[in-house]
Formats: structure tokens, sequence, C-alpha cells
């Protein structure tokens, strides 16, 4: 009796360990889904980038550092190798192109511009899209971040190196700050 006891004590810890690392991988792939979904919205505003800066060039030709830092952090951030990278160079990124919008308050004929107004209107469509996927990240990389620090399931990620992954955060401490509004 006490063999059958002992057979049924080891089927049902090796079914939990079966079901906890299926719940890791689960995991896992879910936050790799979600960081791929936003690196699509990325991309494309990525793609309009050039568009913008090239309509924002026949205003401003004076302006080209500007322009120039915009078409750079572009780069930094389609070149990063890994995901903590491109979250830093996204960050740099929103930066740039919140100057290149700033700019464009100094010149009345480009805000008026149509190709301007629709660019515009394109990247504020894939700024709101980015923001939701963003926030669908970080709420998958909680979950997945719960079960890799929780017992029982901690013990399983640690066996088989699965670790916490980063939040998508705020790197600017300007981003942090209200917008100034005066009238």
């Amino acid at each position: 009796m006490t063999v059958y006891i002992v057979i049924g004590v080891v089927v049902l810890l090796l079914l939990w360990f079966i079901m906890g690392y299926n719940k890791l991988v689960h995991g896992k792939n879910k936050v790799e889904e979600a960081f791929s979904t936003m690196d699509v919205y990325m991309k494309k505003r990525f793609d309009l980038i050039p568009n913008l800066v090239e309509t924002v060039k026949g205003y401003a030709k004076h302006e080209s550092e500007t322009l120039e830092k915009v078409i750079a952090a572009r780069n930094a951030a389609g070149n990063a190798r890994n995901m903590e990278e491109r979250m830093q160079n996204e960050a740099v990124l929103n930066g740039a192109m919140r100057n290149i919008f700033a700019l464009a308050e100094n010149y009345p004929d480009l805000k008026a511009n149509q190709n301007f107004m629709d660019l515009q209107g394109q990247l504020k469509k894939a700024e709101e899209d980015i923001a939701n996927s963003r926030k669908f990240y970080n709420a998958v990389v909680r979950d997945f971040n719960n079960m890799v620090m929780t017992i029982p399931t901690n013990v399983i990620a640690s066996l088989f190196h699965f670790e916490k992954q980063a939040m998508f955060e705020v790197a600017d401490a300007a981003e942090r700050e209200n917008v100034q509004v005066k009238f």
C-alpha cells in the first residue's frame, strides 16, 4: 500500500513540475510575442520618420542638427541588438521626436503643410499603438515575473534559468516632467 502512495506522490510531483514548466514556457512566449507586437508598431514609426524629416527639412534647412539627431536616434533604435538596448534607444528616439515637433512650432507654414499634417497624424496613431502595446507588454512581463519570483514556480524557473524580464519604462527624466502650457 505504501508503494502506491509513494508512486502517487511521485506522479503528482511530476505533474506539478511539468505544469509549472509549461506555464513558464507559455509566459516566456507571451513576453516575446508582446515585445514583437510592440516592435512592429515601432517599425511602423521608424518607417515614417524619414518622410517627416524630409518634409521638415524643406522648411527648416538651418535646423539640420535637430534633424540629424532624429535620424541618428532612429538608426540607433533600429540597430539595437537586444530588448534592453532597444528600450533605451527608443527613449532617446522619443525625445528626438518631441524636438522635431517643437521645431515645427517655429514654422507656421510647416504646421499648415498637408504632408506634414498627414505624417503627424500617422505618427500620432503609431505612438498610440506603441503606448498600448507597451502597456500590454508590461502586463505580460509582470505576470511572467510573478511566476518566476513566486513559490512554487520559482523553483522550476531557477532550475531552467527562466529570468525576470525588464519592463518597458520611461528612461529619460525629461519625459517624466509635466508639459508646460503657457498662454
